[in-house]
């Protein structure tokens, strides 16, 4: 016959933590996937009009964004108050948009270029002045696909 012993006399075994860094890159890896970046810091403020009837863009990698609005308040000191342009990240003049919209086609593939779209973020408040201007380069360039972006307006 065998002997009993009494369950007192055990301690709990250790947790294995041989899985451990295949759960971390795990969720490191989930994590690189599911977030997005932060592409352009926005140094002009927009308030989008709103419009009934918009289409939305299908592929948004090949769009270029073009920003149009008076300077964000720490901005009007050195820029001043009047409507600007901003490319990317930096203020801009109307006569840098062929260099831009050049970059822009640089980093696409040869086939995506005519499919590019030149997307204009433009204040509900600025003049069209600056904007017809932009739209004159754009079409120098030969970026004659344009889109206004816009937010959707709620019917009643």
């Amino acid at each position: 016959m065998g002997k009993f012993r009494e369950k007192g006399g055990k301690e709990t075994p250790e947790i294995s933590t041989a899985s451990l860094p295949d759960i971390v890159f795990m969720l490191l890896f989930f994590f690189m996937v599911s977030t997005t970046m932060k592409e352009v810091d926005l140094k002009v403020q927009i308030n989008t009009p709103l419009a009934s009837e918009i289409k939305k863009l299908e592929k948004k990698s090949l769009v270029s964004y073009i920003y149009i609005g008076k300077p964000k308040q720490k901005f009007v000191k050195a820029y001043g108050s009047e409507p600007r342009i901003q490319l990317n990240d930096t203020f801009a003049e109307v006569k840098d948009i062929p260099d831009y919209i050049e970059a822009e086609r640089q980093q696409r593939d040869e086939k995506e270029v005519p499919l590019m779209t030149t997307s204009l973020k433009v204040d509900e408040k600025t003049k069209m002045g600056i904007v017809t201007d932009v739209k004159q380069e754009l079409r120098k360039v030969s970026a004659l696909k344009i889109n206004y972006s816009t937010k959707k307006a709620v019917r009643q």
